[in-house]
């Protein structure tokens, strides 16, 4: 059993955050509920299969109905937690708001996940995770020198910035409640997390060690010691050797002397960049990797998605696992005493029963 057995949450189903917070307290162990609309749909692809729905049984109900407010009222009567995704008011409008749910259940975390928050200018707008990144500042630093932004997927927005900020969240509150014997409401805003992850580069802002201009710091593909690099066959190559002796290893499997590249003058960064870029095209990314074998250069294969599951290092920890005749991410972290997984979902009626519910 994961460290959350016991704990009950009620998810009212959304896309991306919501759910993957969801997920992150089924792998722990919490016994979690879903409520979806009928007939919802995954908005890309419109696929019924979503990896992040894991763990948990589905319950098909419309909450403007009496009869699916009903059940939502008694179900959260039970929870330890609820986690719903909806735009600021909404939940007010269906009769399910903090206002109507807290005194109900004293104890109740009742977490909401949105883009911009529950209120300020922008609370009520539509939006996705590329425009909470944009104006929480994560997302301009994002390019190299010269060229337009690049979204790093959804990574930073739905899942880093958002729902595990919004998990982060609800188990902070649920703890404070074994003590108090009160719940609250956890406001987590993509806006708000996505900016809490770029804590560290203000820091280097405010202390003149960050140029606003993209594409010329350490870690935005400014220096040639922290790149991509591409290879003979098409592949590609991370480079991130920010420690002297790290670079120094780099340097000897490349066969570069170091009085050619010194690492720290900035002027010179564009030109080696540039030999790097020549010497990584000679070799495929094989057999980069293994030249780079044992080797303390910071130097890694750039992986695919398909193909990241086969890397021996994550074949031995087990990093991903087959769900279904499909590849999926383990759960994470590992806990030594109450290890988190991904269980087999009851059915709906059994968690209904489970949970003391008729229907």
């Amino acid at each position: 059993m994961g460290p959350l057995d016991g704990i009950r949450v009620l998810e009212l189903a959304g896309i991306g955050p919501g759910p993957f917070a969801a997920m992150l307290l089924a792998d722990m162990g919490a016994d979690v509920i879903r409520l979806a609309r009928p007939g919802q749909a995954a908005p890309i692809g419109g696929g019924a299969f979503d990896a992040v729905d894991r763990g948990r049984p589905t319950l098909e109900v419309d909450l403007k109905l009496s009869d699916g407010r009903e059940l939502a009222l008694s179900l959260t009567d039970r929870a330890d937690a609820l986690i719903e995704g909806f735009r600021p008011g909404v939940m007010e409008r269906l009769g399910l708001g903090p206002e109507v749910l807290l005194p109900r259940n004293p104890r109740l975390v009742y977490g909401r996940m949105t883009g911009y928050g529950q209120d300020g200018p922008l609370a009520h707008a539509a939006g996705h995770d590329i425009n909470y990144i944009a104006i929480a500042g994560a997302l301009g630093p994002i390019a190299r020198r010269g060229e337009r932004p690049l979204a790093p997927l959804n990574l930073i927005g739905d899942y880093g910035g958002g729902g595990m900020l919004l998990a982060f969240g609800v188990v902070c509150a649920l703890l404070e409640a074994r003590s108090s014997g009160h719940g609250q409401v956890v406001d987590a805003a993509m806006v708000d997390g996505a900016a809490l992850l770029t804590t560290a580069f203000h820091g280097l802002l405010g202390t003149g060690h960050w140029n606003e201009q993209p594409g010329t710091n350490v870690l935005d593909s400014g220096a040639h010691f922290y790149e991509v690099y591409a290879t003979a066959d098409g592949g590609h190559f991370a480079v991130g050797a920010l420690e002297p002796q790290f670079y120094a290893e780099l340097l000897d499997v490349l066969g570069i002397p170091l009085e050619q590249a010194p690492q720290w003058d900035a002027t010179r960064w564009p030109e080696l960049k540039e030999r790097f870029a020549g010497v990584f095209a000679t070799r495929s990314r094989d057999q980069w990797e293994a030249l780079f074998a044992g080797r303390e250069a910071c130097a890694t294969p750039v992986l695919t998605l398909g193909e990241a599951p086969a890397h021996p290092h994550n074949r031995a920890r087990g990093t991903f696992i087959t769900r279904d005749g499909r590849a999926t991410p383990a759960p994470a972290p590992r806990l030594s005493r109450t290890p988190p997984a991904i269980r087999d979902p009851s059915s709906p009626d059994e968690a209904l029963i489970r949970w003391g519910v008729t229907s």
